[in-house]
C-alpha cells in the first residue's frame, strides 16, 4: 500500500474511534440523567436514598463528561490538559471555599 492510503486508513480509524467515544459518552449521559429523573418522579425510595442516588449519578456523570467529551485522561497525550483542568478546579474550589469562610466569619463577627 502506498503511504497516502495508510494515512487515509489511519484518519478513518481515528474519526471512527472519536465518534465511538462520543456515542458511548452520549448513551452514558442519557442513562445517568434518566436514573435520577426516574428516582425523583416515581419516588420508589426514601428521601435520603433519592438524594444519594442523584448525587452519585451526578458525580459519575461529571466523570463521564470529562473522559468522553473533554478527553481528559492520564495518557501521555492528555496528561497536560488533565493537570491543567485539575489545577483550575483546585483554584476555583479554594476561591469559593475561602470566600464562603470569610463571609461566614464576617457574619459571625457582626452578630
Amino acid at each position: 500500500m502506498s503511504q497516502s492510503k495508510l494515512n487515509n486508513i489511519e484518519q478513518v480509524d481515528s474519526i471512527y474511534m472519536e465518534i465511538k467515544s462520543y456515542l458511548i459518552g452520549f448513551v452514558l449521559s442519557i442513562i445517568l440523567t434518566a436514573i435520577p429523573f426516574w428516582s425523583v418522579m416515581k419516588a420508589p425510595f426514601d428521601k435520603q436514598i433519592t438524594i444519594a442516588v442523584v448525587l452519585v449519578t451526578a458525580i459519575v456523570q461529571i466523570v463521564v463528561h470529562l473522559k468522553y467529551f473533554l478527553h481528559l485522561d492520564f495518557s501521555t497525550k492528555g496528561r497536560l490538559n488533565t493537570f491543567s483542568f485539575l489545577f483550575t478546579a483546585l483554584v476555583i474550589v479554594m476561591v469559593v471555599g475561602l470566600s464562603v469562610w470569610i463571609i461566614y466569619a464576617a457574619n459571625a463577627l457582626m452578630m
